[in-house]
């Protein structure tokens, strides 16, 4: 018990500065958890063309079409500390995490320097996705149930992390920017 409040009180920490350090999204709450597609990680089997927007942009259009409740920035610091990735590894990210403990909504747009590193990206994020369900396990179920539908998908050398209600729906709208690429 005293572990897991010590978990949950440093996340909250964690979130609290990141939350300071940045501008967050203003986001609406959205509805509780639904039923979701089982975790996936599905590699891409040709390589797209890769969009012209950053990772950030993908994520702001993502965020413009698909409703998700507040978020905060995650820094470079983070992408260590929380998703277990060494920040040396990607060419550029972006990742929204929670404004508050009370949801496990994530999404995350890494964008991988060199292919060799990706499965140890993937591998970080499925780790990733095992904290969060292990943090909401005993606290919230509904948002434990939204935890373990998270989703990884891989387009060349993107890698998008999802953990939402609308997961199908913000995967829809990742696809699409490398559709409008092409």
């Amino acid at each position: 018990m005293k572990k897991s409040l010590s978990a949950l009180l440093l996340l909250s920490a964690a979130i609290a500065l990141a939350a300071c350090s940045s501008n967050a999204a203003t986001n609406s709450p959205s509805p509780s958890a639904s039923a979701s597609p089982a975790p996936s990680a599905s590699p891409a089997p040709s390589t797209p063309k890769e969009p012209a927007q950053s990772a950030k942009d993908i994520v702001a259009g993502m965020l413009e079409k698909i409703e998700q409740p507040a978020f905060a920035d995650v820094d470079k610091d983070g992408v260590g500390q929380q998703y277990h990735i060494d920040p040396s590894l990607l060419e550029d990210f972006a990742i929204k995490v929670p404004l508050m403990n009370v949801k496990t909504n994530e999404i995350a747009v890494l964008k991988v320097k060199d292919a060799k590193d990706m499965k140890a990206v993937q591998d970080a994020l499925k780790q990733r996705a095992a904290d969060v369900q292990k943090q909401f396990e005993n606290y919230l179920p509904d948002q434990y149930e939204n935890a373990k539908s998270y989703v990884i998908d891989v387009k060349g050398s993107y890698v998008l992390f999802l953990i939402s209600d609308k997961s199908e729906q913000l995967k829809a709208a990742f696809d699409g920017f490398f559709d409008a690429s092409k």
